[in-house]
């Protein structure tokens, strides 16, 4: 349709027919002239709208899911990363307990043995010089670390420092095959040198061939001149087992050490040895063996002669007190003894009458 003069005339006057209509059903409420009209417009047009009402909402529902759908994957997004972070910390919280406990078991070393500790961390493990058992601490010069310092850690001993930088230092374990320490014998006091064999026992030299020595056994380190690499009273290990000396200056036993150098973490590095050698003081108290029931069986004899077994503690053969009764002979029956007289007096009464 043109945009004529006329057009114009037409849509005014549809648009004040239209606010007439409006205005008589505003006014008329539920008498209103038109609701005839409008209910007949409901019938036949209400199919249809339900027509394109059912083919257009699933689109609607589209676009909705699509425009939500950003919001919901920012949601989901943010509870993983809250998930994600309360693992981490519940890890972390055990992992710190455990930190704590081997921290304090090393104090507690520490102070038994008065040594004066660097703490510090294994970061590393083998380092680049070769395939050698070596860690890496997260300490060195700057935090006093030198060479030749014994390194230890709560179960006992962990090696020696080798190379120092000035925040980390290269540790030699204890069970290398170029690791050697001087030990000694639990309460024997008998010497000998112990020696890495890898994931093996320790092997150790006695000095003394005839030493006796037995499976359970435990040593400590002798010591060092000037306390470099070693200071005294480590705890070494336990021996489990022991080869016959076969006529040999020196005898050969396996130890099996007290620290795992699989799973280190915390260690101590001793940067003040003690004043005095603190002899087996630093080895934890051994484990009490329980008492072994024992049930003792007495032997009496009866009257019969035969022997009776009872709960009370009696004599079975004879001690040599007794004179008529020798050692080795049953003690003597006193019925027996009594009717033994009885019937020697009563044949002698008999001649007298």
């Amino acid at each position: 349709m043109r945009d004529t003069r006329e057009s114009r005339l037409l849509l005014v006057l549809l648009i004040a027919i239209a606010f007439a209509l409006i205005t008589v059903d505003i006014r008329g409420g539920e008498g209103s002239p038109v609701d005839g009209a409008r209910r007949v417009a409901a019938t036949v047009f209400g199919p249809v709208e339900s027509g394109v009402a059912s083919a257009v909402n699933p689109v609607g529902h589209a676009i909705g899911a699509v425009r939500d759908s950003g919001a919901r994957h920012d949601r989901i997004a943010a509870l993983q990363k809250e998930n994600t972070a309360l693992k981490t910390r519940l890890g972390s919280d055990a992992r710190n307990r455990s930190r704590v406990r081997e921290l304090d078991k090393m104090l507690k070393k520490a102070g038994a043995g008065q040594y004066g500790l660097k703490g510090a961390e294994v970061i590393a493990i083998g380092a680049a010089q070769g395939f050698s058992w070596t860690v890496t601490i997260d300490a060195g010069a700057d935090d006093g670390i030198t060479r030749d310092m014994t390194v230890i850690n709560g179960d006992g001993l962990v090696g020696r420092v080798t190379t120092v930088g000035p925040g980390t230092a290269t540790v030699l374990l204890a069970n290398d095959p170029d690791f050697t320490v001087g030990t000694r014998m639990e309460t024997t006091d008998e010497l000998g040198f112990a020696t890495g064999q890898g994931d093996r026992p320790l092997s150790v030299q006695l000095l003394n061939g005839k030493a006796k020595v037995k499976n359970g056994d435990r040593l400590v380190t002798f010591g060092s001149s000037k306390d470099k690499p070693f200071v005294p009273g480590v705890p070494v290990g336990e021996v489990v087992r022991v080869d016959p000396s076969g006529g040999n200056l020196t005898r050969t036993v396996y130890v099996r050490p007290f620290v795992g150098f699989t799973k280190l973490d915390i260690v101590g590095v001793v940067v003040e040895a003690p004043r005095t050698d603190p002899r087996d003081t630093v080895l934890p108290p051994k484990p009490k063996a329980e008492p072994t029931p024992t049930v003792t069986v007495t032997v009496t004899p009866s009257p019969n002669g035969e022997l009776e077994a009872n709960g009370e503690a009696a004599d079975v053969v004879g001690d040599g007190t007794d004179p008529g009764n020798p050692p080795g002979n049953p003690p003597a029956d006193p019925q027996a003894d009594d009717n033994a007289q009885g019937n020697a007096d009563g044949p002698a009464d008999d001649d007298q009458e």
